[in-house]
């Protein structure tokens, strides 16, 4: 990305050329990694953004192309969550991170296939096909954010913009060997993403390396009224010169290192742990014994929350209408039933029925105050080191179709992703080696609560030392 800007200001390319090739190369692709590309829009606020850099304008974002998850508000271009239930709907708005994108002259490319409603981990849920893993067409992306994910990782955009409520921009980063930051909570504004759990969901970053997120980072976050949960809080610019990690304590959870974890995946992440080592940084044993019940929690607040917040795809105020039922509540029914795919109605389901009569306290608030713990874990450990390291998936990438019949697999994929989101930590995933098969691993970051810089500038420079991040599919 850092490049491609370098590249217009050397006149070697123009952002208007650019981006056709970028429009031709999707089009060619058989990834499915877009669901709508912003087309001729694209080559306009291209040709504005060569000419505000033929008059001066050094901002790196200029003419940049950022592919967008299908979640979040793009004005008159269609967000759809990849859900039959908004497959026409067009928003009249921008979300907050879309403004500040096209203030700094980025050039919105086009929006990304997701799992529908980000409720997923391997982009096959989705209304509009599944998306495919450029470093293997058989292999899934990961999800909720694998359009997003395959497009940074084949070349067809700059970078991108995912959401994170469980992982989804960690996984798929991890399974597409690029890098993905889920911020810290509160830090980047919530204004224009579709709900799906609100006391998780995060935008985030996507780009080849440390640097091309670190650009993206610094653009979106800050304050917004508009979104009560942003925090008002003053951000300088992020520095992209890495971290210096002579002293810098690396926190190492045992229980990362457990039953489940494969292999040739521990061995990338020891690596690249071994290598902090070299370079400076002190690893300290680290235990967070609440954690083991974080997929446990995650999958009863999340759900819990995505059953009120999809409530409002009714028939009537959002989304899809059943128009053959004259009768209200056949109508509920059948737009609810054509309009959510499988894995949205299991997860519908699951929060209705923590969130009911009876259950309530034994599973809802229960799960609330054990999220507490996790936090209190990390609040703790981070006493003793600086930052937390450990893999961000168990596995690599597996077959497109490996675990469609297993959902509760596909759930225990997010073992390593959901503590950071539970606790509301900044966490980063970077590419560290490869599996046996040859797919790309991801090592795992986490710090203090707006600490991500912290994080960014580690993975500089441990980007700086190794080329995993410059591998291409």
């Amino acid at each position: 990305m850092l490049d491609t800007a370098r590249k217009f200001r050397k006149e070697d390319i123009s952002p208007l050329s650019h981006v056709e090739a970028l429009l031709d190369r999707i089009r060619q692709s058989d990834l499915n990694a877009y669901v709508t590309l912003n087309g001729d829009n694209a080559l306009v606020d291209a040709k504005a953004a060569a000419q505000s850099i033929d008059r001066g304008d050094e901002d790196l974002l200029a003419g940049l192309a950022i592919a967008v998850k299908d979640n979040i508000s793009t004005r008159n271009l269609r967000t759809t969550c990849s859900s039959n239930m908004l497959r026409f709907y067009v928003p009249p708005y921008d979300a907050h991170v879309i403004g500040l994108l096209r203030e700094r002259g980025a050039v919105i490319l086009g929006k990304t296939n997701m799992d529908e409603f980000a409720m997923g981990s391997t982009t096959t849920t989705s209304a509009f096909g599944p998306t495919k893993n450029p470093w293997d067409v058989t292999k899934t992306p990961g999800g909720s954010s694998g359009g997003s994910a395959a497009a940074v990782a084949a070349g067809l955009c700059d970078g991108a913009l995912g959401s994170d409520t469980g992982g989804s921009v960690r996984q798929p980063a991890s399974f597409c060997g690029i890098t993905g930051l889920k911020p810290t909570y509160g830090s980047v504004s919530r204004y224009g993403l579709v709900a799906f759990a609100s006391s998780l969901d995060q935008i985030g970053p996507m780009g080849r390396s440390a640097r091309d997120v670190a650009v993206l980072f610094d653009a979106i976050r800050g304050h917004d009224p508009r979104d009560s949960t942003s925090i008002p809080k003053r951000y300088g610019r992020i520095s992209l010169d890495g971290l210096d990690l002579r002293g810098v304590r690396i926190g190492v959870p045992d229980p990362f290192f457990s039953e489940g974890l494969s292999r040739d995946v521990e061995r990338s992440v020891r690596f690249a742990i071994a290598l902090f080592a070299e370079l400076g940084a002190e690893t300290v044993a680290i235990d967070l014994p609440h954690i083991r019940y974080g997929v446990a929690v995650y999958y009863i607040v999340a759900t819990a929350e995505a059953s009120s917040n999809l409530a409002r795809y009714d028939g009537v105020r959002y989304g899809l209408r059943d128009t053959e039922n004259a009768d209200l509540f056949e109508m509920y029914c059948e737009t609810r039933a054509q309009g959510f795919g499988e894995e949205v109605k299991r997860r519908i389901m699951l929060g209705t029925y923590a969130l009911s009569a009876g259950y309530y306290d034994a599973y809802y608030r229960k799960a609330s105050q054990v999220r507490t713990l996790i936090a209190e874990d990390f609040r703790r450990a981070f006493k003793q080191c600086d930052m937390i390291a450990g893999p961000t998936v168990p596995v690599t990438a597996f077959g497109l179709d490996e675990m469609v019949d297993d959902p509760l697999g596909v759930y225990l994929l997010d073992t390593y992703t959901i503590p950071a989101s539970l606790a509301g930590i900044p966490a980063l995933s970077i590419p560290c080696g490869f599996g046996d098969s040859g797919l790309p691993v991801g090592l795992q970051l986490m710090a203090p609560a707006f600490m991500d810089e912290l994080i960014l500038g580690a993975a500089m420079t441990f980007q700086d030392r190794t080329r995993f991040h410059e591998v291409r599919p």
